[in-house]
């Protein structure tokens, strides 16, 4: 969107602590701008395709931020509110998330590189297998995690890693902290050797569907609410060559406490759950949303109750989510049989007129309304009482999609019954816990990071080693003289590359 005189539109972020608007620190990119960064993505993708260029990229872009912490935290935090030693942790995530994937476009088993010999007696030709980088990636940026999440995170590193050239569709709630990140990243390129347009960064509302409309964008990562990441997902369906979207929607994350679970542990699962659904002003896609408690005993309610009305007020993130919190928790408090047990709402302070305080929510499960099976982003969750199997299995049976699902176990419960109950929850979720909590998303190779639909649009992950499988595509070259192969592919693998050569695994 450009002003009357088509100049472009100035950018300003808000202080979620006072309201008060910030900057201009950007200005709108508009369609002009949008194809400008991606025509210059495009144009650098040849320059990604030396591996050892792209990890020395993955590594100067950690060394950069690193060097530039300070100015990055006070920026974040002006434009968050998360407080320093939360952005200092994510900024030391981010950072390492990055050499990580440096470390494994180094180790090369991404490529997942396949070579079966020409075998007559199959009539089977000569085949060999591996992966190219699928183009330009086209990154949104999310709202609660602006390093982790957003222009420096996960999405960025894990397509660079693989190759692909990546322009970011900043996020209006810190456009300054998206674009001195930018800056870094794109200086991070250049000291390396390669041309700075590797990443791209572009602001405005409108950015995002011409991101995802433009010819040469080749696939989409995404983190944010369900509303708007559906409208893309459909729009990047509809293109003339539709294109992979890799989103992350919105997410319920329930938990289920055994009855001999809330016998022996009440006080450690409440505050337990009160430290989750709170961490970070309840603002994290894995906060959990819907927590099934026996009705028989409420030992863990009263015990959540008592820890959350401990958990300071605090702002969240903007003023927009701010209202979108109390309105959800107004209408859910509202409906036929929900007991409020702690009203969260509007919690003003000297310093920090737009906080919030967390609430607790009860209902029993058959007076369970589908409102309340939606998230509900903020520090809110809800406790549906269970009186037996039955009434559990009817309000499992109703959950869509998420990217987590916990277990509280009694210390003895080992058996069959605990086995089933994972096993019931196995298709509603990415990733089980059991006796912990899914608030906190460990960078790590076995990390799944994602659900059936709408925690997620697709199987993959978008935290761990796996992510950069996400911007690659397999191809296969048939009877090739190995002049016109690729290095990886040659029979002596000059680049020391581990595969897989007639069935058998090499190092």
């Amino acid at each position: 969107m450009h002003t009357a005189d088509d100049r472009p539109a100035p950018v300003h972020s808000t202080d979620p602590r006072t309201g008060e608007p910030r900057g201009p620190v950007a200005t709108e990119a508009g369609e002009a701008g949008v194809d400008a960064a991606v025509r210059a993505a495009a144009a650098a993708a040849p320059a990604l395709a030396d591996r050892a260029r792209r990890t020395a990229l993955l590594r100067a872009a950690a060394d950069h931020l690193e060097a530039a912490a300070g100015e990055i935290v006070t920026a974040a935090d002006a434009e968050t509110a998360l407080g320093t030693a939360r952005l200092t942790g994510e900024l030391a995530r981010t950072t390492y998330q990055l050499r990580a994937f440096a470390d494994q476009v180094d180790e090369g088993s991404f490529l997942d590189i396949v070579i079966d010999h020409a075998d007559p007696a199959l009539g089977r030709p000569d085949l060999r297998r591996t992966k190219l980088p699928l183009g330009v990636v086209a990154v949104f940026a999310a709202s609660n995690f602006p390093l982790a999440f957003s222009v420096p995170g996960g999405d960025t590193a894990s397509a660079l890693a693989a190759g692909c050239p990546v322009v970011v569709k900043a996020h209006p709630d810190h456009p300054e902290t998206g674009a001195t990140t930018a800056r870094l990243i794109r200086a991070a390129a250049e000291s390396v050797g390669l041309p700075a347009d590797v990443l791209g960064l572009v602001h405005g509302f409108d950015a995002g569907p011409a991101l995802v409309r433009h010819p040469l964008t080749a696939a989409v990562g995404f983190t944010g609410s369900v509303r708007g990441g559906r409208a893309l997902y459909d729009l990047a369906a509809a293109r003339p060559r539709p294109i992979p979207f890799h989103g992350e929607l919105g997410s319920l994350n329930p938990v289920v406490v055994t009855e001999r679970a809330a016998a022996t542990r009440a006080e450690e699962i409440g505050a337990g759950l009160a430290g989750s659904f709170t961490l970070g002003n309840g603002q994290f896609c894995v906060k959990p949303g819907l927590v099934l408690v026996p009705a028989a005993d409420p030992g863990v309610e009263k015990a959540v109750v008592a820890a959350a009305a401990q958990a300071p007020a605090a702002p969240m993130l903007d003023p927009r989510m701010r209202a979108a919190f109390l309105e959800g928790v107004r209408e859910r408090a509202a409906l036929p049989g929900v007991e409020v047990l702690l009203a969260a709402g509007a919690a003003p302070a000297d310093g920090a007129p737009l906080a919030v305080r967390p609430g607790v929510l009860a209902v029993a499960a058959d007076r369970l309304a589908d409102l309340l099976l939606e998230e509900c982003f903020g520090p809110v969750t809800v406790l549906v009482r269970y009186r037996d199997a039955t009434e559990l299995e009817t309000v499992l049976a109703r959950l869509d999609g998420t990217l987590t699902a916990t277990v509280q176990l009694a210390a003895d419960e080992r058996g069959p019954d605990a086995a089933a109950l994972l096993q019931r929850l196995l298709p509603l979720a990415g990733r089980l816990v059991v006796d912990g909590w899914p608030t906190g998303v460990a960078v790590a190779p076995a990390m799944q990071h994602g659900g059936p639909y709408p925690a997620t649009t697709s199987t993959s992950t978008s935290v761990g080693a796996t992510a950069i499988e996400r911007w690659l595509r397999p191809v296969s070259y048939q009877n090739t003289p190995e002049e016109l192969l690729p290095p990886e592919l040659h029979d002596a693998n000059p680049l020391g590359l581990p595969r897989r050569v007639d069935g058998r695994r090499e190092p």
